[in-house]
């Protein structure tokens, strides 16, 4: 089933890529390039994006690559959600996209007049730097930032980390959405 998604997702990257004007080598080889506006922030790590020039009438909804911020649900959660809010909704950007996740978003990386809004959110004390394994993840010199300055979520004697809040409570409940 995972190889059947993995596949899945590797053919998408490929057809967004040639709808963006890549060959399919180059789309197998590189993350796609595009731009798009900001419609929708859902959390401190994921956002939906109308890419520009794709023909697509869809939002997509991306995950931030390299960073965990506070689920929805869990202290300082509101806080980075409204910060990724501010910065980029309604706004113009630059992503990278890889590739998908297991929760089906995109997966990629977002630039806003050339920052890389990932590395500004952990600065910022917004998120954390994503840990896989033993190294402290791509942002961790951000990180170490904001936590000897106490910025954000680092002000707290002992924030928990996403993934340890989740082991312990699970996910957040979803809103309730209005009906129409």
């Amino acid at each position: 089933m995972r190889r059947a998604a993995g596949r899945l997702a590797a053919s998408l990257i490929v057809v967004l890529g040639l709808l963006l004007g890549q060959d399919e080598a180059a789309a197998r080889r590189e993350p796609v390039s595009a731009t798009g506006k900001v419609t929708r922030v859902s959390d401190g790590d994921t956002l939906w994006l109308q890419l520009d020039g794709a023909g697509r009438k869809r939002p997509i909804k991306l995950r931030l690559e390299g960073i965990d911020a506070p689920e929805s649900c869990q202290p300082w959660g509101a806080q980075a959600r409204q910060a990724l809010s501010g910065r980029l909704l309604g706004r113009q950007v630059r992503l990278s996209l890889r590739g998908r996740d297991r929760y089906r978003r995109w997966l990629g990386n977002v630039s806003l007049q050339g920052e890389d809004v990932s590395a500004w959110m952990v600065r910022e004390g917004h998120a954390w730097s994503y840990r896989s394994g033993r190294g402290g993840g791509p942002y961790a010199r951000q990180e170490a930032e904001a936590r000897a300055r106490r910025r954000g979520l680092f002000g707290a004697i002992d924030p928990m980390p996403p993934r340890v809040f989740r082991q312990w409570h699970g996910a957040c409940p979803a809103p309730r959405r209005r009906p129409a």
